[in-house]
């Protein structure tokens, strides 16, 4: 039933305006396309503007125009060049912690050497959880001076490492990325001598799948098929006395030095007789159903008194204990690129502690017939929340006889244009692989996804049935909110916000890219499901169902309920002039957004949403405050900031009134004279009248219950008492005939 009732003018003015915003949303497809069209712009193109030139480069004034060949821009003192400037992410895959790219500006000079660094973006929100933004800038800011040359010669291991507690991961992909990057920025640009890689020019080698390996642990250990690093208590101890940290040495292992610390061994076992002979024959079937097409895979295997594994991979899906790195690259396994093994199928295979299996995803270049390293991080406490690392490195080559020559068919001369085309086409495979690979990576949290997709949609399109009985539609909606909040909130961090739709309009303006969006795979399925359930069933389907702070008031509100907290229902009149705070709040940081989507993102912590659901509290008092002061407001009046307050909503509840299907029941006397569904509404939607409000109504199902109750609804009350009273006049007038057979007989004649 469409909104017979007027809204006051001020919120239809409100309306009016926000369809027109987001008419200028759809218009904008067109710009993307030409966009897209286009290719896409440099990140350096973003932050160029953002950074002065002093704050990257002391004593620098300005910077010149970006080189048409590379995205790297000249920094200038005094209309003089004295070095390039570059932002990490256009060179190398920064993603972090959160799943998003870390942003690094940097500064190189003529001799290779680093001149500049600044943080300039990340969505990490491992800093936002006591750790000061500023450290992580600071820690950026220390790389000033790193030798290029020296990082060439060794292979980007000439530096230490200084880890932060607490923000481990993030650290060393800030460290890879500037080191990494820089290497390709110097190699391109010719700087300090070094000279851009060239392509190889004699034999290429791939995995020779007939080859043989040896049945028994000792041989493969002998003939390098294994590669060990082994280090004591004594050899630890030692490393961390040479550290300039002082702290590091005060602190020893108490155990005799000769103590094991790690034994730790690793094989690549993607090449086929290495897997078949340290796996077995059905291990290793499963570790190539496991592989993609250009993956590969080693094994690793630990004892001793240190892990190699760690215990941060449970919290933050990242091993961040070990990395594997060859020439430029360096691969950082995620829990979802991990599985454990189990007995080593190798004759005369020492037990080991922890034996597990690390994919290597195509897409990062791996090439198995080149030497690579495992470095492993070993971290030692030397405060109460502090600790400070060090590095030791595993050397590994697959030997040559599990390798054949690939033959080389005759070369023709490359077209011109050609070399940049292939670089084009790769990075644009690369992207796709990136987005492919997270999409895998979450192939169990797109199923839960699916699946509750799935079962609310079963439950809408049948919800005459559902409603039937009362208590059955309370658990379900109950069971279905908690699932929401702990799955789709706290674990899989499926939030949506108004910052994605901000997001979304900034880049249909620009530069349009799905990959942006693609890379983060359940919000990207829950804005489908969001645009798709607009169009049947309102803004109710995600913001009563699927939002996890939505789930979190409203069970939260239930348990106030049991304890028999007190609810308060505003009165009508100044419940419905509450109503456009939530359309002020998003259309102020709209308006905001199109001047800086920065500051309307930090504007948007009006949303308790990245508080409450992806920190989990765990973040400054003022937001904690903040987001409990909501909570607590819910007990009292159930889901006072969805209501009310939030942005999200009101975006969401425009095109709501745009929805093509009714599917909420009402009868003719539904507000006038019975109102048991406006009083029992537990959002108020229901107008004192009867018709439901779309832009508030959250699809809880409740009017729904009411709508077939024998116990509540007059309307049915009335039709079940009309029922009762023909039946009972049927049976009197049964029962006349059969006592009186004359008259049977009559009414037969």
């Amino acid at each position: 039933m469409t909104l017979a009732r007027p809204f006051p003018s001020l919120v239809r003015r409100l309306i009016i305006a926000s369809l027109a915003m987001f008419a200028m949303v759809l218009g904008a497809f067109s710009a993307a396309s030409v966009a897209r069209a286009q290719g896409k712009s440099p990140v350096l193109e973003k932050f160029l503007p953002e950074v002065p030139a002093g704050d990257l480069v002391s004593g620098a004034d300005g910077y010149g125009a970006i080189r048409e060949d590379q995205p790297v821009a000249p920094v200038l003192k005094d209309g003089e060049r004295v070095g390039w400037a570059f932002v990490t992410s256009d060179f190398v895959g920064t993603t972090g912690y959160s799943g998003k790219p870390i942003h690094t500006m940097v500064a190189v000079d003529e001799d290779a050497t680093v001149m500049g660094v600044r943080l300039v973006k990340h969505s990490e929100p491992i800093v936002l959880i006591g750790i000061p933004d500023s450290k992580i800038k600071a820690m950026a800011a220390d790389y000033v001076g790193l030798d290029l040359l020296a990082e060439a010669e060794s292979g980007g291991t000439s530096h230490e490492l200084n880890i932060i507690s607490g923000a481990t991961v993030t650290v060393m992909v800030i460290d890879d990325s500037i080191v990494r990057s820089g290497l390709k920025v110097a190699r391109a640009l010719g700087l300090g001598g070094l000279e851009p890689a060239k392509a190889p020019t004699g034999p290429r080698y791939e995995l020779n799948p007939e080859a043989q390996a040896a049945p028994d642990w000792f041989t493969l250990e002998g003939d390098g098929t294994l590669k060990r690093l082994s280090l004591d208590v004594g050899q630890v101890n030692a490393a961390f006395e040479e550290m300039d940290d002082p702290r590091a040495a005060e602190r020893p292992i108490e155990e005799p030095p000769e103590t094991t610390f790690i034994e730790m061994q690793v094989a690549l076992v993607s090449a086929p007789p290495v897997g078949r002979a340290l796996l077995g024959e059905a291990e290793h079937e499963n570790l190539r159903s496991w592989l993609n097409e250009g993956d590969h895979a080693i094994m690793v295997a630990g004892r001793g008194m240190y892990s190699f594994k760690g215990s941060g991979y449970v919290r933050g899906g990242i091993f961040d204990r070990i990395v594997l790195i060859q020439d430029d690259i360096s691969v950082r396994f995620r829990d979802r690129m991990h599985r454990r093994l189990g007995d080593i199928a190798a004759e005369g295979a020492p037990e080991y502690r922890e034996t597990d299996l690390f994919k290597i995803p195509a897409d990062t270049g791996f090439d198995p017939a080149k030497p690579f390293r495992l470095q492993l991080l070993v971290q030692r406490d030397v405060a109460a929340i502090e600790r400070v690392f060090t590095t030791f490195e595993l050397s590994y080559r697959l030997p040559g006889k599990y390798l054949r020559e690939v033959p080389r068919p005759g070369a023709e001369p490359a077209p011109a244009g050609s070399a940049q085309a292939k670089a084009d086409q790769d990075e644009k495979a690369a992207q796709s692989a990136l987005w492919k690979r997270i999409w895998r990576d979450k192939t169990p949290e797109v199923i839960g996804v699916a699946a509750m997709l799935l079962v609310l949609t079963a439950a809408f399109f049948f919800q005459t049935f559902l409603t039937r009985s009362e208590r059955l539609t309370f658990w379900f909606r109950m069971s279905f909110l908690t699932v929401t909040l702990v799955f789709l909130g706290w674990y899989a961090n499926a939030q949506l916000s108004v910052v994605n739709l901000m997001a979304l309009f900034g880049a249909l303006t620009s530069d349009f890219s799905w990959q942006a969006f693609l890379l983060d795979p359940l919000t990207f399925i829950l804005w489908f499901s969001v645009a798709a359930a607009l169009i049947f069933w309102g803004r109710g389907a995600y913001c009563g169902w699927l939002c996890p702070f939505g789930a979190l008031q409203e069970l939260t509100n239930q348990i106030a309920r049991y304890f028999k907290v007190p609810q308060w229902t505003l009165p009508w009149g100044l419940h419905e002039r509450l109503w456009p705070l939530k359309y002020m709040i998003f259309l102020g940081l709209f308006g905001v957004s199109l001047a800086s989507i920065e500051q309307a993102e930090a504007l948007a912590e009006v949303e308790p949403f990245k508080t409450a659901i992806i920190l989990k509290f765990i973040r400054a008092w003022p937001f904690v405050a903040y987001a409990a002061a909501l909570l607590i407001a819910g007990l009292f009046v159930e889901r006072f900031f969805c209501r009310y307050l939030c942005p999200l909503g009101a975006a969401l509840a425009i095109p709501a009134r745009l929805r093509m299907f009714d599917w909420l029941k009402r009868y003719r006397e539904c507000g006038n004279p019975c109102q048991t569904c406006a009083h029992e509404c537990p959002v108020q939607a229901i107008h004192p009248t009867g018709e439901i409000n779309p832009n508030e109504c959250i699809n809880c199902m409740h009017c729904q219950v009411l709508y077939q109750s024998k116990e509540k609804c007059p309307v049915v009350i009335k039709k079940l008492k009309r029922r009762a009273n023909a039946s009972q006049g049927a049976a009197t007038l049964e029962r006349s005939l059969s006592n009186h057979p004359n008259l049977k007989e009559t009414q037969n004649v």
